[in-house]
């Protein structure tokens, strides 16, 4: 065993000894606090906001990162590269539906819902619910509008739900891409600018179109002054959406160019509005021709007395 004497505490010798051997090394003493220098300190503070005001969308800085969580280590022609565009749960999409009807003066849709994991779900979902919603709608409105009147016949028009799927599915991909290539362009031109990728581009379009669900189930009251109030209501709601997430990539480009970039992306998203209105709810009213009934020929026999 050991003696009590190799048991007991031994005090180390002073610093300067322990330190000979090796003059580099450095020594914190137990009874001080370590203390972080204050620059480090600073640095650190500004860092987490920085974090805190992306994550929250109050960051007004034109330097963002690029799509954040987009995992794409498999090839584009398996299912798990497209599996990845589809990850996201239920609360995701109603926090970004949400978002979309009630739009957050200040507050970035992208990065306060998109960035962390954009998706398709919601934006394909939402377009195919439109589609369905505006044929059938449109349908049941011509039958409300002509119910009564008997020369008109209700022949349910299947055609309105191809039209409606190209116009709507293709608004909310090629206008998405268009705008895409031109705030790539001018990122090119003007280091400032935003840089949004095209999912998050075709995020936000996606689940701006949200409100026109509701809204075309409305559009089915037989009242021209309510459709069109409600379509300016839901114009101004989704137009909201758009100008506050673009504005932030295109205001220190030229003054000319940022305002007519916003000006396009509402004017398009009014003529999109205003086109479904129009074509499948207030389509003018056709005056209908009285049916034809067939007069089946009659012989008349005379006989005489």
């Amino acid at each position: 065993m050991a003696a009590a004497d190799e048991l007991k505490f031994q005090e180390f010798d002073d610093a300067a000894n322990l330190l000979a051997a090796n003059p580099d090394a450095t020594t914190i003493s137990i009874d001080e606090p370590v203390e972080i220098p204050k620059k480090q300190h600073s640095r650190l503070q500004e860092s987490r906001r920085e974090e805190d005001d992306e994550l929250l969308g109050t960051d007004d800085s034109d330097k963002t990162e690029l799509l954040a969580g987009q995992k794409k280590s498999a090839p584009f022609w398996t299912f798990e590269y497209y599996q990845t565009f589809f990850d996201v749960d239920t609360y995701q999409v109603l926090d970004r539906i949400k978002g979309s009807v009630f739009p957050v003066p200040g507050k970035n849709f992208v990065r306060l819902y998109i960035r962390s994991n954009p998706d398709l779900y919601g934006p394909f979902w939402i377009c195919a619910t439109l589609v369905f919603t505006i044929a059938v709608s449109g349908n049941l409105s011509n039958f409300f509008i002509h119910l009564g009147k008997p020369t008109y016949h209700y022949v349910p028009e299947f055609r309105k739900v191809s039209i409606a799927a190209t116009a709507i599915y293709a608004y909310a991909w090629l206008v998405p891409l268009a705008l895409w290539g031109f705030l790539m362009w001018r990122n090119s031109k003007v280091m400032n600018i935003v840089s949004y990728s095209f999912l998050e581009i075709v995020c936000v379009y996606g689940y701006s179109l949200f409100i026109y669900i509701p809204t075309a189930i409305l559009w089915i009251i037989p009242q021209k002054v309510v459709r069109w109030v409600l379509m300016v209501f839901s114009l101004g709601l989704s137009g909201t959406v758009l100008v506050m997430t673009f504005w932030p990539a295109v205001r220190d480009d030229n003054r000319r160019i940022a305002l007519a970039t916003v000006v396009t992306i509402v004017l398009l998203h009014a003529l999109m509005s205003v086109g479904c209105l129009a074509y499948f709810f207030d389509a003018p009213e056709l005056d209908f021709p009285a049916p034809i009934i067939p007069v089946h020929n009659s012989t008349t026999v005379v006989t005489k007395s």
